[in-house]
């Protein structure tokens, strides 16, 4: 499986659900998931020769919980530490879509 900009692979939702009710029952104190604005996501996707985004958990120094930390990925496959990084990624609970078949 190599990294390029087409990495990555669209699923079912019948899949997606089964993904994330495993993922639930091994981990259920854990946030189902997060929101990051498409605003951001374009800070990083703009940067000259991103390719895509990898995303690290992390400890938000804030709220002590879990959170996401994204940065973008450049075409020799590096992190493009020197750009744009973010965190403070909104969690599900409590910012959730409640009608979600992926929040059930």
């Amino acid at each position: 499986m190599g990294i390029n900009e087409d990495s990555g692979e669209v699923i079912s939702l019948e899949l997606a659900q089964e993904m994330v009710n495993e993922f639930r029952s091994k981990y259920p104190d854990l946030p189902k998931g997060f929101f990051v604005g498409k605003s951001n996501i374009k800070l990083i996707l703009d940067q000259k020769d991103c390719i895509g985004i990898r995303s690290y958990n992390g400890i938000d120094d804030k709220t002590g919980k879990q959170t996401l930390v994204l940065v973008g990925v450049d075409k020799d496959l590096k992190d493009m530490t020197d750009g744009y990084i973010l965190d403070r990624a909104v969690p599900c609970p409590t910012d959730c879509d409640k009608d979600s078949p992926l929040n059930k």
